[in-house]
């Protein structure tokens, strides 16, 4: 009987932190929060590329490191969501480099969140955000 009780215990605090994510889901959508984006594609484009360079240097043991990432992803999407459908920018050499980074960084994350990043990938972003920032600023 008690292995009942404990099943049911379990089975209720999930379902008080599923309730409790949506929620706050919930109410972070419907906040109105800044996404950190200005509206000017090279200081954006150079804002998220040394946020992201940050980040990644980020130990996978550092109590921060989740927080981090977390906001990485918002900002990845608010970029994406900004730019992509803008056809003066998605063209540009910067753009084409930046979306191949936050691609492949928002994909390890999404399929490998609890996986610290490999250096070789860790090495592809860093070169293709410092490729994109080179390129942003002579406007290419």
């Amino acid at each position: 009987m008690a292995a009942f009780w404990q099943r049911v215990q379990h089975q209720l605090r999930a379902v008080l932190v599923a309730l409790g994510l949506c929620l706050a889901l919930g109410l972070t959508a419907c906040s109105g929060a800044s996404t950190g984006l200005s509206g000017n594609y090279v200081d954006d484009t150079m804002a998220v590329a040394q946020n992201l360079l940050t980040t990644i240097a980020i130990p996978q043991d550092d109590p921060g490191h989740a927080a981090a990432e977390s906001e990485s992803r918002a900002l990845i999407n608010s970029y994406m969501a900004r730019y992509r459908p803008q056809s003066r920018v998605n063209g540009l050499s910067s753009f084409t480099t930046m979306q191949t980074a936050l691609n492949s960084l928002a994909g390890h994350y999404t399929n490998y969140a609890n996986r610290p990043l490999p250096d070789a990938l860790r090495e592809r972003i860093e070169k293709e955000l410092q490729k994109a920032e080179r390129n942003v600023v002579r406007g290419a």
